[in-house]
């Protein structure tokens, strides 16, 4: 009988939860800047495939069946990215807030389950195709460019990239956490 005495003494002991007045506020304010951020990195992701296409005319890249298909694949890699963060947008908006805790929270639990196969595995084979086609581009660089313009894209792809994947992460790491939260 102890063990019931006990069991009820712990469950009196138990730190009570404290539900702030605003919670519902929050929950909503911590969405939409989950729905902006994945709107900022679809309008950034858009921007590289407008420059791509741009950058296809201006090299008249259709000249060339080797970086046409590069091309191709390094635009179809982000258009791709940029669907699947648009599905995500749509899905984030069809979570209901209103709904009963249990409800809200195995969405928002599937939700973040997609998020992180998006992060962890989509993100980086889209990088890592993106990057391979960027890379099967330099030997054309090296023919078509000056040897001083061809070094400057080397390192600047390098940099940008080191830079893009730690930017990339911060970001993975800060909507993790807010979904997370929610």
């Amino acid at each position: 009988m102890t063990t019931f005495e006990d069991l009820k003494s712990d469950w009196k002991n138990q730190p009570e939860q404290n539900i702030p007045e605003d919670g519902f506020k929050i929950i909503i304010q911590k969405i939409n800047e989950l729905k902006r951020k994945q709107i900022i990195t679809n309008v950034v992701l858009i921007l590289t495939i407008l420059i791509l296409v741009g950058f296809f005319f201006y090299i008249q890249a259709y000249n060339s069946t080797t970086v046409t298909l590069l091309l191709l694949l390094m635009i179809s890699v982000l258009l791709i990215r940029v669907i699947i963060e648009y599905i995500s947008i749509k899905k984030l908006k069809n979570i209901d807030v209103t709904a009963n805790s249990s409800v809200f929270n195995s969405n928002i639990k599937a939700y973040y389950k997609k998020r992180i196969k998006t992060h962890y595995i989509i993100t980086p084979i889209i990088i890592l195709l993106y990057s391979l086609g960027f890379i099967l581009l330099l030997p054309s660089f090296k023919i078509h460019l000056s040897e001083g313009f061809y070094t400057y894209i080397i390192f600047s792809a390098i940099i940008t990239l080191i830079v893009m994947v730690l930017f990339i992460r911060k970001q993975i790491k800060k909507e993790l956490l807010i979904v997370k939260g929610l």
